[in-house]
């Protein structure tokens, strides 16, 4: 999709996705992956390049994905000194929930119908071998559910029982659910959102 851009030269096509990197917008959307993980490190890149002190917004819809894309994408955000304010729009789950929780306390924004849900790791299609392989992969499962764990306890402020127990039953969030768990902050406004600097 394209927008028209007029400018001393006359009326430009410019894409909507570079408008809106343009305006310091970040888009993480669909199933993360390893692609999806390193679209997201060269935008971060650029913005920080640009200015390390303007304030970038992350929008986030996604059901979530592979969970070392989503470590990466926790590590960048986890790491960045410019200012980031994090919004999901319609649903954040699995690790696109972790993601979302790990944003600054006071900047994590989601609308008034959208949904967050954590879980446990699981176990990928095709999984096959003998007794020795499948246990390896069952205890790397074991090793990821409990980093999950502890990144959520760290971010939502829960105790370690609470968080276990959410994650183990496959927890849906409704905005003011998640705002009680410490997944989130403030229901986002959209005018906030698509006027703010």
């Amino acid at each position: 999709m394209y927008m028209q851009e007029r400018s001393s030269q006359g009326i430009t096509l410019v894409p909507l996705e570079s408008k809106l990197l343009s305006k310091r917008k970040i888009f993480l959307e669909g199933e993360i992956n390893g692609g999806l993980a390193m679209e997201f490190i060269r935008q971060l890149m650029c913005l920080v390049g640009e200015d390390p002190k303007a304030p970038i917004r992350i929008l986030i819809n996604s059901a979530g994905g592979e969970i070392n894309s989503g470590m990466l994408i926790y590590d960048a955000i986890q790491s960045c000194k410019t200012p980031l304010k994090l919004y999901c729009l319609g649903r954040a789950y699995s690790m696109a929930a972790l993601i979302f929780a790990s944003g600054s306390p006071g900047k994590r924004y989601l609308f008034a119908n959208s949904e967050l849900m954590v879980h446990e790791p699981l176990l990928g299609n095709g999984v096959s071998g003998n007794s020795t392989s499948i246990q390896m992969v069952s205890e790397s499962l074991l090793e990821a559910r409990d980093k999950i764990n502890k990144i959520l306890q760290k971010h939502t402020g829960r105790p370690g029982a609470e968080v276990e127990e959410a994650v183990r039953r496959g927890r849906f969030f409704q905005p003011q659910e998640a705002i009680a768990f410490g997944l989130a902050d403030h229901v986002a406004d959209f005018t906030e959102l698509a006027l703010g600097e």
